[in-house]
């Protein structure tokens, strides 16, 4: 009899320990494959107070040569890591690549906000028809993006078949990086194929970079920088500040009844970002000896590894509670906050107008529509942000509500049991295929940093190329 009862007490509790147990021998997992972590930042030597220091410095530049976790990277990444503006190596095809991403997004504040809420309004007007919905807020945000990015690369609406290879692209791309999905490199390459054929008729409206030689290059990185990162990264953060709203009632009703509060709306999202970083880790390869002083020093080739979760929860009184209050008790200068990166180092190039975006698509969301969630919330939100849309004015009766957040909560639990069996199963033999493919050590060594192929003899390495210094793990948060 006590053996029965203790079965199905640990049974009932399974949501609760095993996904946990699951996430933690995964991470195991990777950092056996891919060798020794790299130095992860902060940490007793450098704490959180020079944490930007360090980031910042002009030897923390190098970005994929050199480091194990790229190869992971550019596996998840692909088609045409080599020219995605996040993994370029610094020097003169880096700064081109740069300038031509930032004249595509350029644009007055006035004319993004009103694209984003233009895009905003057909896509929910197009998936939400009902009063009553549902929803994956990941999966509810990311037309909305492609929507977004299309018109600033094409400069003209997105028709739907563009949409639909947009969101393909992008859904193969994040269902893989969150080990919920093997990639599936022919969904990327239809919209491959489409891209070279809108360069091919000269109907991409923008001069890119020189430094980009050949037409499948160009569609490489117009589909990395602006179909992929893009495109994932917003619909990432909307999903957390949205989910956030869900969760905080009173939150969400005073931003309704005051769309026009920029300050508290950037409170909001502040906090959000604080909390809940788009990135684990960020690495980056130093290309000279960098020395801090007081015995800290750091070779040349060292894989630093940015912790922005750790980052984020220091210098602040319980950082583990979502208080927008707080923005206005400290300052944004001098808070240890970096959800774009640090200006001397890579930044995030959507820097300036993703927050201009966020507002509006929120402001169009919030206009329509009630909140309400239960689920758990997570940096990496592999579960897409579960929520229960209302249409804005209407009320459900209270056991219908209460009914509802119960069913969300109680898939959500069981979900989370299948999809870490799911995440260990799929990004154990993902992480091990990158390693045997090496695609970064492959790559440079046939080319230089800046991608002139070194010769035929390094040209034909391929998949003999060097093992590289060990990196930092895969960081699930």
């Amino acid at each position: 009899m006590l053996r029965k009862a203790t079965a199905v007490a640990l049974a009932l509790s399974t949501p609760y320990w095993l996904p946990k147990t699951l996430i933690a021998l995964r991470v195991r997992v990777f950092a056996r494959v891919n060798g020794p972590e790299g130095v992860v930042v902060p940490n007793a030597e450098v704490g959180p107070e020079r944490f930007a220091e360090l980031y910042a410095h002009p030897a923390a530049n190098g970005r994929s040569k050199g480091a194990g976790l790229s190869d992971l990277f550019w596996y998840w990444l692909a088609p045409g890591p080599e020219v995605h503006q996040e993994h370029l190596e610094p020097g003169p095809r880096y700064d081109a690549v740069a300038r031509g991403t930032a004249a595509i997004l350029a644009g007055t504040s006035a004319e993004l906000s009103a694209a984003a809420a233009r895009c905003a309004r057909k896509v929910l007007t197009e998936t939400v028809p009902g009063e009553v919905s549902l929803v994956r807020l990941r999966d509810l945000m990311m037309p909305v993006w492609a929507e977004f990015f299309y018109g600033l690369v094409f400069r003209e609406p997105c028709p739907p078949h563009a949409r639909q290879l947009i969101v393909d692209n992008a859904e193969d791309v994040i269902n893989s990086l969150k080990n919920t999905r093997l990639r599936h490199m022919r969904r990327r390459d239809r919209l491959t194929r489409y891209l070279l054929r809108r360069l091919a008729a000269g109907e991409v409206p923008h001069t890119l970079p020189t430094e980009l030689a050949t037409p499948l290059d160009r569609a490489h990185y117009l589909q990395g920088t602006f179909f992929n990162t893009a495109v994932v990264q917003m619909s990432e953060a909307m999903a957390h500040l949205l989910l956030v709203l869900a969760e905080h009632q009173d939150v969400q009703q005073r931003l309704a009844a005051h769309p026009d509060d920029d300050h508290d709306l950037g409170n909001v999202m502040n906090e959000t970002l604080r909390l809940f970083p788009l990135f684990g880790i960020a690495h980056r390869i130093t290309s000279a000896d960098i020395d801090l002083g007081g015995g800290t020093r750091y070779p040349a080739g060292t894989v630093l590894c940015f912790d922005y979760p750790a980052y984020h929860s220091t210098g602040h009184a319980s950082p583990e509670v979502f208080d927008p209050g707080r923005w206005d008790r400290i300052s944004l200068k001098d808070a240890h906050h970096i959800p774009f990166g640090v200006a001397a180092n890579r930044p995030c190039p959507a820097w300036r107008l993703a927050p201009l975006a966020m507002r509006a698509v929120t402001r169009e969301v919030l206009a329509r529509f009630a909140l309400h969630t239960s689920v758990s919330h997570t940096r990496p939100i592999p579960h897409r942000a579960p929520c229960l849309l209302v249409a804005r004015g209407r009320t459900l009766p209270r056991h219908r509500m209460a009914a509802v957040l119960v069913f969300l909560r109680l898939r959500d639990r069981w979900e989370d049991v299948g999809r870490s069996l799911l995440q260990l199963a799929l990004g154990s033999w993902m992480v091990v295929e990158a390693r045997r493919l090496r695609m970064t050590t492959a790559w440079f060594a046939g080319h230089d940093t800046q991608g002139r192929p070194l010769g035929d003899d390094a040209e034909t390495t391929g998949g003999a190329a060097p093992s590289p210094p060990p990196g930092c793990p895969y960081h699930d948060g």
